[in-house]
């Protein structure tokens, strides 16, 4: 008989081992030294850009901050909590090392999926739509690739990572207050639905609402269990530095299941390069696509580098995966529980149905905008939608190893086709940032883009007339 959960491992496996980790990395430090090192170099620059683009400038728009929220809403998911305790139980400490790593320059990737979808984006009914799919088309002029990413995203997001989102809510409330994974399943589905039929101005609106107050309120909790272990603080550290490097690991094996760990629970957490956030980036309405791309490239940084971090410390100072079964959101909850008591155990369940919920309807949205890319139909909408909701619904009830193997492969797939698609386009990336760096160094302060400074593609860059 079949076994459907190897097929799916075993899929998994051999595409990140034989193609994604080679091309994932490849690609960053491609965009790290074409770019000139853009994600640190302008990290100035990209915060600035976040203070400034929380107003709309029309009313039918969505500003530069909420789509910043609407791809963070989805990156800010239990990859946080339940993906970082998985890389840790499954690969060691080692493996947040590889994470780090993979965030630092894999924000450059970011950056350039994201300019491009602004470049290549086009005017919707209430607001810009691009993406992917839309750089593919318009700028390698490949709708045949854009379709076959457009079916892999919408099955990706809209379906899979919601039912890992899902799964996660109802393990962690059956674990902290005995609910029947079923009835939260239940809810989950409910306010799901109750969302995703307003729209991307809703989607927008709960975003920009949800993930600050998220964000915030766990960052506040981690950096109080870091102050009170702040002693230990040297030790996890170098724990997590050696563990990536040590000798026991290379000889037992354990550095290649630490790296690789490390990038697919990264990968997973901010998606830098894997394409879903430019679906997110094209909506924002701004004057010059490198704007986008760098708060995009700033939601790399604020999702791996504090969010990951902090669960990874709460559970490394407690030292529960040393000894323990546990996986998953269980091993976070654990480790909370074990430095703040009981109470520790109710904040994680609360704060990954935010994390989590926020992720599924940031999900939700990548899948609405690439199903109007491969059809306008109102009726293929209407059935993404039903599907969805049972999705979420199935989620909430199978089991943890199926879900995460299934988003592994099907992450994998679209982040292959994205990142050729982006190799593909660097040129524009380049000359897009040029243009933005010497209208700064002439004094503008706030530069606009041009159509006409790309003469080969202006008249497939619309929103962008002179």
């Amino acid at each position: 008989m079949w076994n459907f959960d190897k097929i799916i491992t075993e899929s998994s496996d051999f595409i990140w081992t034989y193609i994604l980790i080679a091309l994932l990395i490849g690609t960053a430090l491609y965009f790290t030294f074409r770019l000139r090192f853009v994600q640190f170099a302008h990290l100035k620059e990209m915060i600035k850009l976040l203070g400034e683009t929380t107003k709309k400038d029309k009313d039918n728009s969505v500003s530069s901050f909420q789509a910043f929220t609407i791809s963070l809403a989805s990156r800010v998911g239990t990859g946080n909590m339940a993906g970082v305790a998985t890389a840790i139980a499954i690969g060691g400490p080692g493996s947040i090392f590889w994470m780090w790593i993979i965030a630092l320059i894999g924000a450059a990737s970011g950056f350039a999926e994201s300019t491009l979808a602004q470049l290549f984006k086009r005017p919707g009914k209430r607001s810009f739509i691009g993406g992917p799919a839309y750089y593919m088309q318009h700028g390698l002029g490949k709708r045949w690739m854009g379709i076959l990413f457009s079916i892999l995203i919408t099955i990706t997001f809209g379906l899979v990572f919601n039912s890992v989102q899902s799964n996660t809510i109802s393990f962690a409330f059956e674990e902290s207050f005995g609910i029947d994974r079923m009835l939260s399943g239940g809810i989950i589905t409910l306010f799901t639905l109750i969302v995703i039929f307003g729209g991307i101005h809703r989607i927008a609106q709960v975003s920009s609402v949800i993930v600050p107050f998220m964000a915030v309120g766990y960052i506040v909790l981690a950096v109080g269990i870091v102050l009170m272990n702040i002693g230990e603080l040297p030790r996890v550290i170098k724990l997590i530095v050696t563990s990536a490097f040590g000798m026991e690991q290379v000889i037992g094996g354990g550095l290649g299941v630490a790296l690789m760990q490390g990038i697919r629970r990264g990968l997973f957490s901010n998606e830098a390069g894997m394409g879903s956030a430019p679906n997110a980036a094209a909506t924002a309405d701004v004057s010059h696509p490198v704007k986008q791309g760098y708060i995009q490239s700033l939601g790399v940084f604020t999702d791996t580098l504090l969010i990951c971090s902090c669960t990874a410390f709460i559970i490394l100072f407690s030292d529960v995966y040393t000894n323990s079964d546990l996986d998953g959101i269980k091993l976070t909850q654990a480790a909370l529980v074990n430095e703040i008591g009981p109470a520790g155990g109710l904040f994680i369940s609360i704060a990954i149905f935010f994390f989590a919920f926020s992720s599924i309807i940031g999900n939700y949205y990548y899948g609405e905008t690439n199903i109007q890319f491969i059809s306008k139909k109102p009726i293929y909408l209407l059935l993404y939608r039903i599907i969805v909701a049972l999705m979420v619904m199935g989620g909430s009830i199978l089991s943890l190893k199926t879900v995460w193997n299934l988003a592994d492969l099907f992450m994998g797939l679209m982040a292959i086709i994205n990142l050729i698609a982006i190799l593909a386009l660097s040129r524009y990336v380049y000359i897009a940032l040029k243009d933005y760096n010497m209208q700064k160094k002439a004094g503008i302060k706030s530069p606009n883009f041009k159509a006409s400074s790309m003469p080969d593609i202006q008249d497939e860059l619309p929103c962008w007339k002179d």
